[in-house]
């Protein structure tokens, strides 16, 4: 339920957060199940938010189990349709409760759902692939012995910045794939190590690979040229969507580049925050504008208020290095 109620204001939210949102197969969003989506993982939570917003299909994630140590986080993810995974860092005794989440998986594959997997593991802010984890494969090998027909859906998420608000992102998608890159596996180590091997070097290709350091070549890439005569008509808009949203984004930023900073964290911690926070933001603002006006019509000026995010988020600058 919450994540139906979620999912439409995700996509309106959307619409401002992303400067430009690139994808090379858009039909994939219109994909069926059984459907494993084996993307990279560079910016947290955040993956797997703009993943399950897209697809036109509920999208079942699996996060890091550490997250549900706390019972109240459990049930929101629980709700997000959002599934725990255990890695060895978190206690080698959680590492059985991975059977329970694959378990899980196999039944939303009967359903023909689709379930994403972050291959690397570890979420790292970085412009290159990381080695690949097991789960994905153990997973993938599981249901096809169960006889499931599932297909594996590679994808490479890229971000111009992992800490200016407002993105320039890509979603490269490759070429699905089923259990017929085993038909040449001898045993479950060596299928292990061909799907792994056939995932990498397609992943590879989708994922663009910079040096953190590599500023100009991430700035001629992810750059967009904003024309002239957009800049002209959207100046004022720009200006004054900054000012009228500082009370919220100000404070919001701080508390972000103290707490999350250098976990990796900050660039979703920070979006989730201004995404629940911003319609109480809206409704405050209307309240104080009646109050000091008697007007409804100056309470509904707020409503204005996601054209001016939208407009300053079109001309700010797409790119911070202090990482």
């Amino acid at each position: 339920m919450l994540y139906s109620l979620l999912k439409l204001p995700a996509r309106f939210a959307m619409k401002i957060y992303c400067r430009r949102l690139k994808i090379n197969h858009p039909e994939l969003l219109q994909s069926e199940g059984p459907l494993l989506i084996a993307a990279n993982h560079p910016n947290s939570f955040l993956d797997a938010i703009i993943v399950a917003t897209l697809f036109r299909r509920p999208v079942y994630s699996l996060v890091r189990g550490d997250v549900y140590r706390n019972p109240f986080y459990a049930r929101i993810l629980n709700a997000l349709l959002m599934l725990p995974v255990y890695r060895m860092s978190e206690g080698q005794e959680n590492l059985g409760l991975n059977y329970g989440t694959f378990e899980r998986c196999r039944d939303i594959f009967l359903k023909n759902g689709i379930v994403l997997i972050f291959s690397e593991g570890r979420s790292i802010n970085e412009w290159k692939m990381r080695p690949l984890m097991k789960g994905t494969a153990r997973l993938a090998l599981s249901s096809w012995e169960a006889g499931i027909p599932l297909r594996i859906l590679p994808l490479g998420i890229n971000y111009q910045s992992f800490l200016s608000f407002g993105k320039n992102i890509e979603l490269n998608f490759g070429k699905a794939f089923g259990k017929e890159i085993l038909l040449n596996g001898n045993g479950y180590g060596q299928s292990i190590q061909l799907f792994n091997n056939h995932l990498k070097e397609v992943l590879t290709k989708l994922v663009i690979s910079f040096s953190t350091a590599d500023h100009e070549h991430i700035v001629n890439h992810f750059k967009i040229q904003v024309p002239f005569s957009k800049r002209i008509l959207l100046f004022p808009f720009y200006i004054l969507g900054a000012f009228l949203h500082a009370p919220l984004f100000l404070p919001v930023k701080l508390l972000c580049l103290k707490k999350a900073l250098h976990n990796d964290h900050y660039d979703s911690v920070m979006t989730g925050l201004l995404f629940f926070g911003y319609p109480i933001y809206l409704i405050l603002a209307g309240l104080v504008l009646y109050a000091l006006f008697s007007s409804i019509i100056l309470a509904l000026l707020p409503l204005t208020f996601p054209f001016l995010a939208w407009s300053h988020v079109q001309l700010k600058n797409q790119f911070s290095w202090k990482q």
